[in-house]
């Protein structure tokens, strides 16, 4: 399992997605990072240990209305071909030294976990304690791989990013609601906590049929 280092990152999370949310057709704020805080996530596991993988949800205040969105990030030791309009950016990370930052819909591992999840095949790792199941994750299992699938392609819209993968398609939920959902075959819900101290469940990956 994955090792959470308690070091710096320079520039931060909230900074690098501060410049890269306003290039995204879901998002509607003005690009703060004072903006910005993390209100929930977890992380998956990378099998060959080459990729980390978290999954974020992020309350953004800067809007007329706060909005909450979903950003899967992958973090590589190094550049990812044709994947130049997922960067955020490049960060200097206390223990492992440079570390390039994707948007998970364009990282073909973060691709291939997220899949996985769907479909049973990997387990929510807790967002901050290293070696830790994140049981509050609740995953209703896909027709989709176990083991993964490879990435095609990615389209976004106003509200997700649609991944295409060699095996169906999966949406990927940006823009996260403060209903209950119920959850269904083939979807995520992950908990974030709302500004009053209320935990909120959202769905944050389905399958698409």
């Amino acid at each position: 399992m994955a090792v959470i280092h308690r070091t710096t990152l320079d520039p931060s999370k909230m900074e690098l997605l501060a410049r890269w949310l306003p290039s995204r057709p879901w998002y509607s704020g003005p690009g703060r990072a004072e903006d910005l805080r993390r209100v929930g996530g977890f992380r998956l596991d990378d099998p060959a240990g080459a990729v980390g993988i978290e999954l974020l949800a992020v309350f953004d205040t800067g809007s007329a209305e706060p909005m909450t969105y979903f950003v899967p990030l992958g973090y590589r030791e190094g550049e990812l071909a044709n994947a130049a309009d997922g960067l955020l950016g490049t960060a200097e990370h206390g223990v492992l030294g440079t570390r390039w930052i994707y948007d998970g819909s364009r990282d073909p591992v973060v691709v291939d976990r997220m899949v996985a999840l769907l479909a049973g095949g990997a387990t929510p790792q807790h967002g901050t304690d290293s070696d830790t199941p994140d049981t509050t994750v609740l995953v209703a299992a896909a027709d989709l791989p176990a083991g993964g699938s490879a990435a095609v392609s990615a389209a976004e819209n106003p509200v997700g990013t649609d991944i295409t993968v060699a095996d169906g398609m999966l949406r990927v939920h940006r823009v996260l609601g403060r209903g209950e959902p119920v959850l269904r075959t083939g979807q995520v819900l992950l908990p974030w906590t709302a500004p009053d101290g209320a935990t909120v469940r959202s769905v944050v990956l389905s399958e698409l049929r």
